[in-house]
């Protein structure tokens, strides 16, 4: 299996850290009534923990599309490098170091570190770009 394939599966599990991550933060917050329920009463402004890991998610899932359609690419145009895997773990080792920072409330360093995601992004992408050129 590519890398990029098994970096994509990754991204799926992680994809999950996010939302049970969340959620876990909220259903402490609001309880196990709540969760349960159909959460049809307005809900009281999360706690700031709660707050950053729904806005690390948030993130998460604006960007992942992208990702999906980057390793699809690779794959269509049967292009893997030793660079579009090398971006691929970039992205995901940047992701998964992105959350802690988030959650922490660390600005600046978290910024980079999303970039640092974007840069693996666009190292996936740049060889797809380059053979249409």
């Amino acid at each position: 299996m590519h890398v990029e394939y098994a970096v994509l599966a990754w991204g799926c599990i992680l994809g999950f850290v996010h939302i049970f991550g969340a959620a876990q933060v909220r259903t402490a917050q609001l309880g196990t009534a709540w969760n349960a329920g159909p959460r049809d009463a307005p809900m009281p402004p999360p706690t700031p923990l709660g707050g950053r890991l729904a806005r690390a998610q948030a993130n998460f899932f604006e960007t992942f599309p992208i990702v999906v359609a980057a390793v699809a690419l690779l794959g269509v145009a049967d292009i893997h490098t030793r660079w579009t895997a090398i971006g691929a773990i970039v992205w995901l080792v940047a992701r998964i170091i992105y959350i802690p920072l988030y959650a922490a409330g660390i600005p600046y360093i978290r910024s980079l570190v999303f970039l640092i995601s974007v840069a693996g992004i666009l190292m996936m992408l740049w060889p797809v770009l380059a053979a249409t050129l």
